[in-house]
């Protein structure tokens, strides 16, 4: 049991280090409004990752894995969803520095920017069904069989999320700290519109993708 605990959890730190969505989204907060704002985004990533053990322990995420409809419903609008903060990046990108930045470079905001960002954060992740197929494709390997294996199946996402957790920490502390040197109109629209190509790619991705 110690064996598979210590592989899965090598496993899940490969994983958190392979940058997604998520890593853009702590990196774009935390540039725009500080190391707040960036952990916000980061708590709402894994507030969206409890969602997702939610779902195995009621059992949804075998209802997406079984019913085609659900599975494209959720995964467009999951799609739809990062469709607009990337659309939203690359015109802040080309607008009239006029208009704040939608990442890079931005005033530091007020509690409100901070649940905007938390909300970023959350909707990102529980709105992609790829999130629940992985883990019932990926778990099986490190579970052994028996009357606990939903119980397993469970701390083993948490311990997933965890190992983000920390991660997302330390990109979003870092982040607001090399804020000051991005102030540059031209940083502040090349970051924007990188963040916003991203998330439009991972938007195509997720929408083209099946089951």
């Amino acid at each position: 049991m110690e064996t598979q605990w210590l592989a899965f959890s090598v496993a899940a730190l490969m994983l958190t280090l392979m940058p997604g969505p998520d890593t853009f989204l702590v990196i774009g907060n935390s540039l725009a409004g500080g190391a707040r704002r960036g952990l916000a985004a980061a708590a709402g990533t894994t507030s969206g990752g409890l969602f997702h053990v939610a779902l195995f322990a009621f059992g949804v995420t075998q209802l997406l894995m079984y019913s085609e409809r659900a599975f494209w419903t959720v995964k467009m609008l999951g799609a739809l969803y990062l469709a607009y903060l990337g659309v939203k990046a690359l015109r802040s990108a080309l607008a009239p520095r006029a208009q704040a930045p939608a990442f890079a470079a931005a005033a530091v905001e007020p509690a409100s920017g901070l649940w905007r960002a938390f909300a970023q954060g959350a909707l990102t992740n529980a709105l992609n069904p790829k999130i629940a197929m992985f883990y019932l494709a990926f778990l099986p390997q490190f579970l052994a069989p028996g009357p606990h294996m939903a119980r397993d199946s469970m701390l083993m996402i948490g311990l997933h999320y965890a190992i983000g957790a920390v991660w997302l920490t330390i990109l979003a502390v870092a982040s607001a700290r090399m804020a000051g040197t991005m102030r540059s109109t031209r940083v502040a629209r090349a970051l924007d519109g990188a963040i916003g190509t991203m998330m439009l790619g991972f938007s195509a991705r997720l929408a083209w993708s099946s089951r």
